[in-house]
C-alpha cells in the first residue's frame, strides 16, 4: 500500500511540472508578438529629428553676372629709382619695413656734386659782384652824361654791360638751383606712409639715373585689379557690387564695387580690366595675391539649398525631404552657385516651404518615419503627467 502511495505522488509531481512548462513559455512569445504589433502598427520611433537639424526650403534673391578674376594691388605704390649717378652709401629699411612720409630710405654719394654745389655758388657770388659794378659805373656815367662830360655811346656801352651782367647772375642763380637739386636727391625719402615692398640695392652698388633702389606701397590702399571677358563686359557697370574670394585667406569673403572699366581690351586675351574697390575695411594686407569672383550685374529670385543639406551619388543630386512623419528622397536639377552666400540655385525638385535634412547621413532610407524632438518630449512628458495622475490615491 506504501509502494503505490509512492507511485501516485510521483506522477502527480510530473504531471504539475508538465503544465508548468506548457504555460511559462507563453509570456515572452505574447511580449514578443505586441512588439512586432507595434513595428507594424508604426508606433516605434526609428528617426528622432530636432528642429535645428531641418531646414525649411526658401526663394531668395540670386546673383548672377560674369565672372571676375585678377589679383589684389594697391593703388598708391612708388618706384623709387636713382635721379643722380652715384654710389649706394645706405640703405636704411628693409621689406616690411613702415615708412612714414619724408622718412630717410636710401643714402648716395654726394662728393661730386657737393663740388658741383660748391662752384656753383661761387660763380653766383661773382655774377652779383660784377653787376654790382656795372650798376654804379652805369650811375657814374648818367652823372657825367647830364653835364655833358661823356658821350652817349659810352652810357648805352655801360648799359649793355650792366644788362649782360644781370643775364649772368640769373643763370649762375639757376646752375645753382640745379645744384642744390642734385645735392637734395642723393637722400632718398618716403613719398607716403606705407611700407617697403621691394628693395633693390645695397651698400656700395652703383646707381646709375633711373635705377630702381626700392618699392613702397600704401597696404590701405589696396584693390581689385580684375579682368572679364570681352563678350561679358555689356552686362558690367560702374557702382554694381563684387564678391570674391583672395588665395591665401580661405573661404574669407571680400566684397566691392566697380570703380572703373577699361575703355579698351587687351590685345593678347581680349580681356576687359575692370578696377574693383574695396567696400569695407577687411582687406588683404599683402600684394600680388590671386582673387577670383563674380559681378553682380543682375539678381533674380529662386530656390538655393546650401552645400551641407545636397547629397550627390554620381552624376545625380539628391536632398531628403521631412513630409508627413516620413523621409522623402528627392532628385534635385542643380544650377548656378551663388558667391555671395555659397548657395546653390535649385532649378528642380523643390518648392518655397519644404522642410529637408540640414546634414542628412549616409543611413538614411525612403519612407523612414520621423518624429520631431520637440513632439517627442511633449508626448513624453504628457504620459508622465497622465501616469502621476492615475496612480495617485483617490479621495473618498
Amino acid at each position: 500500500m506504501l509502494r503505490k502511495t509512492i507511485i501516485f505522488l510521483a506522477i502527480a509531481s510530473a504531471l504539475s511540472a508538465c503544465g508548468k512548462h506548457d504555460k511559462d513559455p507563453a509570456k515572452p512569445d505574447a511580449a514578443n508578438a505586441q512588439a512586432d504589433a507595434k513595428q507594424k502598427d508604426g508606433k516605434a520611433v526609428q528617426l528622432l529629428v530636432a528642429p535645428e537639424d531641418v531646414l525649411t526650403v526658401q526663394s531668395s534673391a540670386l546673383a548672377n553676372g560674369p565672372v571676375i578674376t585678377g589679383s589684389v594691388q594697391p593703388e598708391r605704390k612708388a618706384d623709387l629709382r636713382a635721379e643722380v649717378s652715384a654710389i649706394v652709401l645706405q640703405v636704411l629699411k628693409e621689406n616690411g619695413d613702415p615708412v612714414k612720409k619724408g622718412d630717410v630710405l636710401v643714402k648716395l654719394d654726394e662728393t661730386s656734386i657737393r663740388d658741383s654745389l660748391m662752384s656753383a655758388q661761387e660763380a653766383q657770388r661773382a655774377a652779383s659782384q660784377a653787376l654790382d659794378q656795372s650798376n654804379r659805373a652805369l650811375e657814374r656815367l648818367k652823372t657825367l652824361r647830364a653835364s655833358g662830360m661823356t658821350s652817349a655811346q659810352a652810357l648805352d656801352d655801360a648799359e649793355v654791360r650792366r644788362n649782360s651782367a644781370q643775364s649772368e647772375l640769373s643763370a649762375a642763380r639757376a646752375r645753382l638751383v640745379a645744384a642744390q637739386q642734385q645735392v637734395t636727391r642723393t637722400v632718398v625719402r618716403a613719398p607716403f606712409d606705407g611700407i617697403v615692398s621691394d628693395r633693390k640695392v645695397s651698400p656700395g652698388d652703383t646707381a646709375a639715373i633711373g635705377k630702381e633702389l626700392l618699392k613702397v606701397i600704401d597696404p590701405t590702399s589696396m584693390r581689385f585689379e580684375g579682368r572679364v571677358s570681352a563678350d561679358k563686359i555689356a552686362a558690367v557697370k560702374v557702382g554694381q557690387p563684387v564678391f570674391f574670394r583672395v588665395n591665401g585667406y580661405g573661404e574669407q569673403k571680400f566684397t566691392g564695387i566697380v570703380k572703373r572699366i577699361d575703355p579698351s581690351a587687351n590685345d593678347i586675351t581680349r580681356q576687359v580690366e575692370v578696377l574693383v574697390g574695396f567696400s569695407n575695411e577687411a582687406r588683404p594686407r599683402v600684394a600680388g595675391l590671386y582673387a577670383e569672383g563674380r559681378i553682380d550685374a543682375e539678381l533674380s529670385d529662386a530656390i538655393t539649398l546650401p552645400e551641407s543639406a545636397m547629397v550627390k551619388a554620381g552624376d545625380k543630386t539628391y536632398a531628403w525631404k521631412v513630409k508627413g512623419g516620413q523621409l522623402a528622397k528627392i532628385d534635385l536639377t542643380v544650377g548656378s552657385r551663388d558667391p555671395r552666400t555659397g548657395n546653390f540655385e535649385i532649378k528642380n525638385g523643390l518648392a518655397s516651404g519644404d522642410s529637408v535634412l540640414r546634414h542628412p547621413g549616409s543611413t538614411l532610407k525612403d519612407g523612414q518615419k520621423v518624429e520631431m524632438a520637440a513632439a517627442a518630449r511633449v508626448a513624453s512628458a504628457a504620459g508622465t503627467a497622465n501616469s502621476a495622475t492615475n496612480s495617485a490615491p483617490q479621495g473618498k
